[in-house]
């Protein structure tokens, strides 16, 4: 292959369902690229149980200075254990990384039928605080008290990002999203960040939304949103009840963006019991890597795969069973490498 540029991905296959999503996003990636004269170079690296049982880490240290080297990776699902274990792989590259800004688009895929036609909203998410701190200690035996840590640093810098990613893209209104009737000190520094920003861009509406008024009103009318800008929980909370406007998890792409490093992740579990078994969804990883290709300034090659994609999603005939096919991982991403040639 003839290439006129070739790019070091850090990659992170993950466990469960992740090494067979990996696998069919590298090879539609590399298609693409190949037909756009675009190299890339794949560093592989295991995380969590699998590193720990090779490496004794969670996260391998030559995983970290392969990030810090490449400036991106692609990462699939990791299991997190439920209440107790290792912490959370992704909390800890993104606070590792300073990756601050969590964005995630979520958007309906042509030829897809879902309840709510027509969704394009974008959730962005501060990163690196509030709960996901991870402070929590037992005051004494039956009682733990976890630490909610919300600083105007962080507020501030979440809040210039939506509203500059809003003037950048056209998008036209932002809700602050917040509990600050009960934690006035914490949201309400929260508020007083989002306002300060936002009267520097007057061409985008600003509003503010409680956080449980919004979970009410994303079912009853998602269609008034356009960005939400929300602490770390509540971001979290809120972006996995949106993917379910277009179709569920296994759809929807997630970027962690920091100043100097950006990890691009699929945002649902690694689905234990259908691993191996070639039923997998990619979707959400390969809508993850077309972030990223736009983050590395490979616009040609990011578009030439979104296409393909949707034409996939249009045809109807080759998709998995979660969204109502009957074919396989490995027949999908087949399916958008074929598609590629007509786009």
């Amino acid at each position: 292959m003839v290439t006129s540029r070739t790019h070091a991905i850090t990659l992170i296959p993950g466990d469960g369902i992740g090494p067979e999503v990996s696998a069919a996003v590298v090879r539609i990636v590399e298609a693409a690229g190949a037909a756009t004269e675009v190299g890339f170079e794949w560093h592989r690296f295991a995380a969590g149980a699998e590193a720990f049982e090779r490496f004794g880490e969670y996260i391998p240290q030559a995983l970290y200075r392969s990030i810090e080297e490449n400036k991106v990776a692609l990462k699939g699902p990791v299991t997190t254990p439920v209440g107790g274990g290792f912490s959370s792989i992704n909390v800890t590259l993104r606070q590792k990384f300073e990756l601050f800004a969590n964005f995630r688009p979520v958007k309906n895929l042509p030829g897809l039928k879902t309840r709510y036609p027509g969704i394009d909203l974008v959730i962005v998410r501060e990163n690196t605080e509030d709960l996901y701190a991870g402070l929590e200690h037992e005051i004494v035996p039956g009682v733990v008290q976890s630490l909610k840590i919300i600083t105007e640093k962080a507020s501030t810098r979440i809040a210039e990002f939506a509203f500059a990613y809003a003037r950048k893209h056209g998008r036209k209104k932002i809700h602050a999203i917040h509990k600050a009737n009960i934690m006035k000190l914490s949201d309400g520094l929260f508020l007083r960040c989002c306002r300060g920003v936002a009267v520097t861009y007057p061409e985008v509406t600003y509003a503010e939304h409680i956080v449980d008024n919004t979970c009410m009103q994303l079912v009853m009318n998602p269609y008034q949103y356009d960005i939400l800008l929300t602490e770390n929980l509540y971001g979290d909370i809120l972006s996995d009840l949106c993917s379910a406007f277009v179709g569920g998890l296994g759809l929807v792409p997630g970027a962690n963006l920091g100043t100097e490093c950006a990890i691009f992740e699929a945002v649902h579990g690694s689905a234990p019991d259908i691993a191996g078994k070639d039923l997998a969804n990619p979707t959400a990883l390969l809508q993850s890597a077309v972030l990223m290709l736009h983050h590395i300034q490979e616009k040609e090659t990011a578009e030439r795969i979104q296409a393909a994609l949707e034409k996939v999603y249009e045809d109807g005939k080759v998709l998995t069973k979660d969204v109502g096919g009957t074919s396989g991982t490995t027949a999908f991403g087949d399916a958008v490498i074929a598609a590629m040639e007509s786009v």
